[in-house]
């Protein structure tokens, strides 16, 4: 099988694996805190990345001369996540993963600085349809617009930088090692922010997804730290997945094997919360996705 095979399937599987962790994240996110869920996934994720770095570079290349960008891409990938789970706390979980597929337009738009792989006016066609998608899914001005749906939109942005960061750096740096400083990144941010929050008395904003950001820690009963647990088994494969899809194979290429979520997501909004999608979200998520196709099929031909 050859790399790009390989990294679309890669690609497909993370995706599927990621889904999971949504759910999971969604189901907790009314308690808890998801600095608490962050924590937990992270502490149980590191004996599994360390076992991935060990079997597939040794240990000695965690002392990479690319720690810098490491610890680049880990933030924002912190940010990319911690966005998107505060979003799953107030959405429901199609209208979240919907604008969260604006990421292969992403990826094209910044292919041309980042990468040096050009944009032309087709792909900026692309672009404009995807925004159109973007606002028949947010309807601003209405009645139904949700604020939170700007998290999924900054998620989408800075995922697509780690993943053209992955892209750059993808040939001489593991996919383990990126993940694994992806992982001590989250959890010294996790714990910082809950001590900070405590420290100046912050329990309660007002909103779902401002409360799961800075509601304070409980102990977790043992069904919920079961959950919360594996999504560190999720992250550690899912990590490695989703970074070795971007090292194998061309940005542009795999970046449309992103809307494989499509499947799972939605399908688990339905089964485990009983969430139907507004036509609205369906029309926009049709639009959005045309446009990443179309944007990665010219990017490939380019």
């Amino acid at each position: 099988m050859n790399r790009s095979l390989l990294g679309i399937a890669s690609l497909c599987l993370g995706s599927f694996v990621f889904s999971l962790q949504d759910a999971i994240i969604k189901s907790v996110s009314g308690e808890y805190a998801v600095t608490l869920a962050l924590s937990i996934r992270c502490l149980v994720a590191f004996p599994i990345l360390l076992a991935m770095v060990r079997y597939e570079a040794g240990l000695s290349r965690l002392m990479s001369r690319h720690i810098s960008t490491f610890v680049l891409r880990g933030i924002l990938l912190l940010v990319a996540y911690t966005s998107y789970f505060m979003a799953l706390a107030a959405m429901p979980m199609a209208e979240a993963i919907a604008l969260y597929f604006t990421v292969p337009i992403i990826v094209t738009l910044l292919s041309w600085p980042l990468l040096g792989e050009p944009v032309g006016l087709r792909s900026w066609l692309a672009v404009g349809a995807g925004f159109i998608g973007i606002v028949i899914i947010l309807q601003p001005g209405s009645a139904v617009f949700e604020p939170a749906a700007l998290l999924s939109l900054v998620s989408a942005t800075t995922y697509a930088l780690s993943m053209l960061i992955a892209r750059r750096i993808g040939s001489s740096e593991p996919a383990s090692v990126m993940a694994y400083y992806q992982n001590a990144v989250y959890l010294l941010f996790a714990v910082l922010a809950a001590a900070s929050f405590h420290q100046i008395g912050v329990e309660r904003l007002g909103h779902p997804s401002l409360d799961f950001l800075v509601r304070p820690w409980t102990f977790p009963d043992a069904n919920d730290a079961l959950l919360m647990g594996a999504c560190g088994v999720i992250a550690a494969v899912g990590a490695w997945l989703l970074t070795n899809a971007y090292r194998l194979a061309p940005a542009s290429l795999v970046s449309i094997f992103e809307y494989s979520g499509v499947i799972w997501v939605p399908l688990w909004g339905f089964l485990f919360f009983s969430e139907i999608p507004r036509l609205t979200t369906a029309i926009g998520m049709l639009v959005i996705i045309g446009a990443g196709l179309y944007a990665a099929r010219i990017a490939r031909r380019s």
